[in-house]
């Protein structure tokens, strides 16, 4: 006699309501994925050490084991202060800044006499520096998670924080060039040793305010006056904003001297304007509008000079790096031989000679990488940035309110932006900026203040993939006013 089937259990034995699903704060899969990345970063600096030394020392391990620490306490505040957090934003940084600190402690290396490398600290020269500016960075990200429970209170303060990224994006262009100038570029401030690139926090400022000034004024700005070739124009009265920040990325582009910023302010606002009235129309405006603007930029530059010729410079180069190899165009032809050296599969890791190359560990450290692990190696770490943009663009589709979803998409898309401007900059697809590879680079500025687009995209996402109640129970979401809920949408309670 055979048993009878048993039945299936029901909602209320399991103690699950009809109709709700389930969430996972996945925090254990983040743990894994980050242990992983310290794992690859470790076997980087072996390899480098291998390859530069002839031997691995003792201590090649130790600064990976020092990020492990310095990132598993930012897993910890996550798991405590924003527990649905997305689980692969943590690792994937923490991958791409692990790699940048042993390249550069591989260029330290490289700068030391032969007999002194073995006995080279651990912590000194650039690559101890950028250990402890990520120590700093990683404390201002839980600093931010901990002090904004919700991104929706970023709302309060919109037209503090864009007159603040104003005032930020200004101070270097009013500066003496002593003050703010390096290699041509006016971007930063620097005092004595002392040095910070504004421009880098004036991005997340501007942001937040663009998402909270265009949630209220999406509605006008999606009025449309008449329709060409199958896209909806806007009204021309409805072009003053767009206008007003097309003017100030002129502004950067001629007085601090530097295409990349002037590209990354307008393009954030311009795509953050699309996400919010879903028009193709602002796009092609806003393209003509740069690429007319920086045309034009171009013409003074040749016929007036001025302010414009330094841009007009720039361009040159661009155009014809290989004119003058061995003096202006001396950076990008190296960076060009550089990333042509490495090939496919690269010399590997220590391999390379970063110190040919000016600015290997700042603005050109995508080649000097790209030397060593190749075309395929550097494709991986795209494969990353990309990977951090997606998963931002997945917190943006689904936070439940506006504000999140522009804030959210502005970001990841601002970061995308960057990567591309830099890219694009060492492989001759655009002119030369001064902007610098994310967690890859150099320097305080760069490093604190994408660490901090990461704290506000983790929060973001957190308020996405929190669970809310359904039924009559208590709802379980962040403080801050009831989230918008899409008509439909299941709705999800914490598993036990």
């Amino acid at each position: 006699m055979t048993a009878a089937a048993a039945p299936a259990a029901s909602p209320a034995s399991t103690g699950e309501q009809p109709g709700v699903r389930l969430a996972r704060s996945r925090r254990n899969a983040e743990l894994s994925l980050l242990l992983l990345a310290m794992v690859l970063v470790a076997a980087y600096a072996a390899t480098v050490e291998a390859n530069v030394l002839d031997t691995v020392t003792p201590d090649f391990w130790i600064p990976a084991a020092a990020l492990g620490l310095v990132f598993l306490g930012l897993h910890l505040v996550i798991r405590w202060l924003a527990p649905f957090a997305d689980p692969a934003l943590l690792p994937a940084v923490a991958l791409l800044n692990g790699i940048g600190v042993g390249f550069l402690r591989r260029y330290d290396l490289a700068k030391a006499a032969p007999e002194q490398r073995e006995s080279l600290a651990i912590f000194a020269g650039t690559g101890g520096r950028q250990l402890a500016w990520t120590l700093g960075a990683v404390i201002l990200a839980a600093a931010l998670l901990a002090i904004m429970r919700d991104h929706r209170s970023l709302s309060r303060y919109a037209y503090t924080l864009g007159l603040a990224g104003i005032v930020l994006v200004m101070i270097p262009a009013v500066l003496p060039g002593r003050f703010s100038e390096i290699n041509g570029a006016k971007l930063w401030i620097r005092l004595g040793g002392f040095s910070i690139q504004p421009g880098e926090f004036a991005k997340l400022a501007l942001l937040a305010f663009f998402a909270y000034y265009l949630v209220r004024k999406r509605e006008v700005l999606s009025l449309a006056s008449r329709r060409v070739l199958g896209v909806d124009f806007p009204r021309g009265r409805d072009l003053g904003p767009v206008l007003v920040v097309w003017l100030i990325s002129l502004l950067v582009l001629v007085f601090e001297k530097d295409l990349g910023t002037s590209l990354l302010y307008f393009g954030m606002f311009v795509v953050t304007l699309y996400i919010a009235t879903e028009r193709v129309s602002w796009l092609l405006i806003g393209l003509i509008l740069f690429f007319g603007g920086a045309y034009l930029a171009y013409v003074l530059g040749s016929t007036v000079g001025g302010p414009f010729a330094n841009f007009y410079d720039r361009a040159q180069i661009w155009l014809d790096p290989f004119a003058e190899p061995y003096d202006r165009g001396y950076q990008l032809v190296q960076g060009l031989l550089t990333l042509g050296t490495g090939g496919l599969f690269g010399a590997g890791p220590g391999g390379g000679q970063p110190t040919l190359l000016p600015e290997v560990q700042t603005d050109f450290i995508f080649a000097g990488i790209g030397e060593e692990i190749g075309l395929f190696g550097l494709s991986a770490l795209l494969v990353v940035y990309l990977l951090i943009v997606e998963r931002g663009l997945r917190a943006a589709l689904a936070v439940r309110d506006s504000f999140g979803k522009l804030l959210a998409g502005g970001l990841a898309f601002t970061l995308g932006l960057q990567v591309f401007v830099i890219v694009g900059g060492i492989s001759k697809l655009i002119p030369l900026t001064g902007q610098t590879t994310p967690f890859l680079s150099a320097g305080g500025s760069s490093l604190m203040a994408n660490w901090l687009l990461i704290a506000v995209l983790l929060r973001v996402s957190d308020g996405a993939r929190r669970p809310v109640t359904g039924g009559g129970g208590p709802a379980a979401r962040p403080s801050g006013g009831p989230p918008e809920q899409l008509h439909g949408a299941p709705t999800e309670v914490i598993r036990p």
